[in-house]
């Protein structure tokens, strides 16, 4: 015991002193807390979807649990079940392997659904792309609803994405697949690239929900009918 003693005053205090608000930001997560809890009117549920990503942006996910951001103090946390959820929050780009996992995913989230792209990787394919093993952004394989990007974001930008999209949701009860929802909640800087990025080019499938009884995937190059999921 004394030994112990005699190394711990030998060593002092080892810890790193608490992180100065010089920027405001706990003044911007209030605000941002206050105006989930004025828009949201329940609970809130979000299934998260690694389609691929280097992990990056979990660790900031992670971070919205821990004290300092206490999403889960506002009622909205994350489910192990698509069925169970609202909201669809998407990572990474799209994996070759992943994009069947993911559409059925969206498809087991009960209407309406929203779906939230995280991170440069989910908004516009990043620097990955598209290529043999990756369909690139997150729109390229579901209706997207807002971006919010960053490599990776922030845990207060992940928070103002949120926002954006549970604000349209409540006001104009949803928005259509592939409109931007967070250019009004994203910082100016990156409205730009996010509205660029959410918009679902012409040349990609239709969505199973618009049209009813439409084989999804559709039928590959030859013919051959694809298996509906």
């Amino acid at each position: 015991m004394w030994q112990m003693l005699r190394q711990i005053a030998r060593t002092g205090i080892v810890s790193e002193p608490a992180p100065q608000d010089a920027d405001g930001v706990q003044l911007a997560l209030r605000r941002i807390q206050q105006e989930l809890l004025a828009v949201m009117g329940r609970a809130l549920t979000i299934r998260h979807v690694d389609a691929g990503s280097c992990n990056g942006c979990e660790l900031e996910i992670h971070a919205l649990g821990n004290p300092y951001y206490n999403l889960e103090g506002l009622g909205i946390r994350f489910v192990a079940s698509p069925r169970h959820a609202d909201l669809l929050l998407v990572t990474g780009p799209v994996s070759r392997h992943m994009a069947e996992a993911l559409r059925r995913t969206w498809d087991a989230v009960p209407e309406p659904r929203l779906v939230l792209a995280v991170g440069d990787c989910g908004c516009d394919g990043g620097i990955f792309g598209s290529g043999y093993a990756s369909c690139g952004r997150v729109a390229d394989v579901i209706a997207v609803d807002a971006v919010v990007p960053g490599c990776p974001p922030t845990p207060l930008a992940l928070m103002k994405g949120i926002l954006a999209v549970v604000g349209r949701a409540r006001v104009g009860g949803g928005s259509a697949p592939g409109h931007d929802a967070s250019a009004a909640a994203l910082p100016a800087a990156a409205s730009a690239a996010a509205g660029a990025a959410a918009r679902t080019p012409a040349a990609a499938p239709a969505s199973p929900s618009s049209a009813p009884g439409a084989a999804w995937p559709p039928a590959p190059a030859g013919g051959a009918s694809a298996p509906t999921p």
